[in-house]
């Protein structure tokens, strides 16, 4: 364990004494997403989460009665935190239908729910065949609602700009294709691609789609 890591765990155990049952499930999963970010799903024990968390292996199964429920509730966090975010950006988008969806593909390389750290968790999840299963149950219900929303989205704008090839459903697969697929290159070529590569890419596609409601973005260079 590195210095930093020490320091940190050091203060986690310090705040452990005092901590309420909500901080103390946070810290231990927070800690099994730096654990796993680290050495995988198959080099993370609860010694190492402890470790990070700066918390007993008494407290751990206090809270999780085993690895697979701390591992399931830590998927369930970070869906909770991706969900929260794309519907916090909807809400702060103007009304249109073409703005709220571009807030909510822009919301999917937030930093804050897909650092690297973060991203590789997802990907460690989605790449272990002994937890593919939980993560299809925990996502499936988020997933769902969120193609549903751009469904719709683009329902309104295909309604509205009389776009008669375009369907919402093949866009909103598309969409989903893209995000995961963005989200993989972020992760593993960091020096080659960004969250803004991404935003951008996806606005590209947007605009083929929907040219009378959004915006490609080489257009609004030229124009900035």
């Amino acid at each position: 364990m590195t210095e930093v890591t020490a320091k940190a765990a050091k203060t986690n155990r310090q705040a452990g004494r005092t901590a309420s049952k909500e901080v103390r499930r946070r810290q231990l999963i927070e800690a099994t997403i730096e654990s796993i970010s680290k050495f995988g799903i198959s080099g993370t024990t609860m010694t190492t989460v402890t470790g990070f968390a700066g918390l007993s292996m008494g407290i751990v199964n206090f809270h999780f009665k085993n690895k697979e429920t701390l591992y399931e509730e830590t998927l369930r966090y970070l869906a909770n935190e991706h969900r929260a975010q794309w519907r916090k950006a909807m809400k702060a988008a103007d009304p249109t239908p073409q703005d709220q969806l571009v807030a909510i593909a822009d919301a999917q390389f937030h930093p804050s729910i897909y650092s690297r750290k973060k991203l590789a968790v997802w990907f460690a999840f989605y790449g272990e065949a002994a937890y593919r299963a939980s993560y299809r149950k925990i996502m499936s219900e988020m997933d769902e609602e969120r193609w549903l929303t751009v469904c719709d989205l683009c329902r309104q704008i295909i309604e509205q700009g009389k776009y008669p090839n375009t369907k919402p459903g093949d866009v909103a697969s598309t969409l989903e294709g893209l995000f995961d697929g963005f989200c993989l290159n972020i992760l593993l070529y960091p020096d080659g691609f960004s969250r803004k590569d991404a935003r951008s890419r996806i606005r590209e596609y947007l605009a083929t789609c929907f040219p009378n409601h959004i915006q490609h973005p080489a257009q609004k260079a030229c124009q900035g």
